[in-house]
């Protein structure tokens, strides 16, 4: 199993933390720069989204959605 790797920043003016595998990381700065934001804005927006759901669950489904071209690759909500 992958190593975690865990990143700080700050939502909506508080401070958290998430912890994902280096290979979600990856797709999401990927994302980002596909998206012309930064790591932090992608994951305000996602937290933003994320309906309850754990913010690390919503990193993760939002990266495989991407990765699988439904998410910024030209797919449906490549514009939001």
């Amino acid at each position: 199993m992958a190593r975690l790797t865990k990143r700080s920043l700050q939502l909506s003016g508080h401070a958290t933390s998430v912890a994902l595998e280096p290979e979600f990381w990856a797709m999401l700065e990927e994302m980002a720069r596909s998206r012309g934001v930064s790591l932090a804005g992608l994951i305000a927006g996602l937290d933003a989204e994320r309906a309850g759901r754990p913010l690390a669950s919503a990193c993760r489904l939002a990266a495989l959605a991407f990765a699988s071209g439904a998410g910024g690759r030209g797919g449906p909500s490549a514009a939001g």
